[in-house]
């Protein structure tokens, strides 16, 4: 308890909070998986992360439940606990959800819009644009996000924003691989990309806002496939 009280302290909290032990652990990881420093498949032992954080196995525990939760660890049958694996077997229907939901989410915002949700897709935006010129990957996956959610409740469908917002949080790995290939440079025509849609729909022009949507979808599904299927064999094509 000692040690769960002197990380909230390094946290820079002043006063120990209940949990912040744990929820130092659960950003740390969460973040670490993410950005695929812990790779699909790596165990998660929870004597081993006590010891790296210098905490007991309950703020542990409690940490590795929310990654759980978030379906970014599994528990095998064995009761062994791994990072969970990309599932690239049914990656065509992930790409096929979300396009969809681009494209739907951002024909109900420009229909149903108010002029306070374009000051708020507005100061997402800027904050995208700042994680880019950053090039701060993890940052881009979370502000990205962000607009886009901002997108669907302008449209003012829950199912479709809660959907859309479960495709973008279960599929962060897959985000990942879209800015790795680009080394996390992302070029500046995808920013603005997310400035026209935000015109289009303060324009109210619905069949643009579509068009938009539809071609800045299509373009991070090819962009993660060709990165995916890129053959980096070494000797593939080596005289011999």
């Amino acid at each position: 308890m000692a040690r769960d009280t002197e990380q909230a302290r390094t946290e820079g909290t002043g006063t120990p909070k209940r949990g912040s032990g744990s929820s130092h652990v659960y950003k740390i990881l969460r973040n670490e998986i993410i950005d695929l420093k812990l790779a699909p498949g790596s165990p998660m032992d929870e004597l081993q992360l006590a010891d790296r954080f210098s905490l007991s196995r309950t703020p542990i525990r409690e940490a590795l439940v929310r990654l759980s939760v978030e379906g970014l660890i599994t528990t095998l049958p064995n009761r062994a606990t791994i990072v969970s694996t990309i599932d690239f077997l049914h990656l065509p229907q992930f790409f096929d959800a979300l396009t969809l939901m681009y494209r739907v989410t951002t024909r109900l915002a420009a229909g149903h819009h108010s002029a306070d949700d374009i000051v708020r897709m507005r100061g997402k935006q800027e904050e995208f644009t700042r994680a880019v010129e950053a090039r701060d990957a993890l940052a881009l996956i979370a502000t990205n996000r962000d607009f886009h959610l901002e997108i669907a409740r302008a449209g003012g469908n829950s199912y479709y924003t809660e959907l859309f917002v479960r495709l973008l949080d279960e599929n962060r790995r897959i985000l990942r691989l879209y800015y790795s290939s680009f080394n996390d440079e992302l070029p500046r025509k995808y920013v603005t990309e997310h400035d026209q849609m935000i015109a289009a729909i303060a324009a109210r022009d619905v069949e643009e806002a579509d068009r938009l949507a539809s071609a800045h979808a299509e373009q991070i599904v090819t962009q993660i496939q060709s990165y995916i299927t890129a053959d980096k064999r070494i000797n593939a094509h080596m005289s011999l």
